[in-house]
This record gives structure tokens, C-alpha cells and sequence, in this order.
């Protein structure tokens, strides 16, 4: 049963959300052998200005031992 949860920039279209969660769901189910039923995605929508104190903070800097894909930038 994944389930993923994408944050990012506010901007996007629902109709672009909703490729990007198809997208995820197949490759997750694909990868890692389950049913696409299975598979669920979350995308929510945080504002610049935001993203320090809601992504960065909160799950990037605090799980750093739990990414598998970690990001190219850094909050001095």
C-alpha cells in the first residue's frame, strides 16, 4: 500500500497534478510490484516563500536518513 505525498511550488494545474499522480502510480507499481490500486498520491501545494519553514525544516533537514533522492540545494 505506497503512498506518496509530493510538495511542491503552488502554480501547477489540477490537470498537471493529476498527470504527475498517474505518472508516480505507475512507475511505483510497476517498481515495486504492486497493484496500481494500491498506490496512492498526495501533491500539495506550498508556497515559496513557505518552503523553508513547511518542507525544508519539517521533512527534508529532519529525514535526511530516510532520502533516497536528496535535493541539490541547502538553507544556511
Amino acid at each position: 500500500m505506497p503512498h506518496v505525498k509530493i510538495k511542491c511550488f503552488s502554480g501547477r494545474t489540477e490537470e498537471q497534478k493529476k498527470k504527475c499522480a498517474e505518472k508516480i502510480a505507475e512507475d511505483i507499481s510497476e517498481i515495486l510490484g504492486c497493484d496500481m490500486e494500491s498506490v496512492s498520491v498526495a501533491i500539495e501545494d506550498v508556497a515559496q516563500e513557505d518552503w523553508k519553514e513547511k518542507v525544508w525544516d519539517k521533512d527534508l533537514a529532519a529525514d535526511q536518513d530516510l532520502l533516497y533522492k536528496k535535493p541539490g540545494y541547502t538553507y544556511d
